[in-house]
């Protein structure tokens, strides 16, 4: 997919042309048949998954009934500068193509283009407001 097809995820939709072809050769691409795990519970989050086509569902061992995600979601956006293991495991209800910014590849984008990697931060600021006041509003968080 190209550049111009990253910025459709909220997350780095505020990135220049310049920015996107920057980021772009440092996502992995890969392919996820349905019923392969993307990620599991209790592993080491090391970073930002794209979902570019198909469908994720979530599980857990803790909670039922977590939903999906669909072509265009951001999975994982804390793990770029935050250690911690994974809370859910994501599952491919269909076949999905995702792209990947490890931890370690977001650090390299730094000393590549700290722009780019700043925006992808504000994304991911922006992002997690968003699902605070959403919380909020919905009175889920005290």
């Amino acid at each position: 997919m190209s550049e111009e097809g990253l910025s459709r995820f909220s997350l780095l939709s505020e990135l220049s042309p310049e920015d996107l072809e920057a980021l772009e050769p440092h996502l992995e691409h890969e392919t996820f048949r349905a019923g392969r795990q993307l990620f599991r519970e209790g592993q080491e989050a090391d970073g930002l998954w794209l979902l570019d086509r198909g469908r994720v569902r979530f599980e857990s061992k803790r909670v039922d009934d977590l939903g999906c995600a669909a072509a265009g979601s951001a999975l994982g956006a804390m793990s770029l500068v935050t250690v911690g293991s994974r809370e859910v495991t994501a599952v491919a209800e269909e076949e999905a193509e995702v792209r990947k910014l490890s931890r370690t590849a977001f650090h390299r984008l730094i000393e590549d283009a700290p722009r780019a990697a700043c925006r992808i931060l504000e994304g991911v600021l922006r992002d997690t407001a968003s699902a605070l006041r959403e919380g909020l509003g919905e009175g889920k968080l005290r």
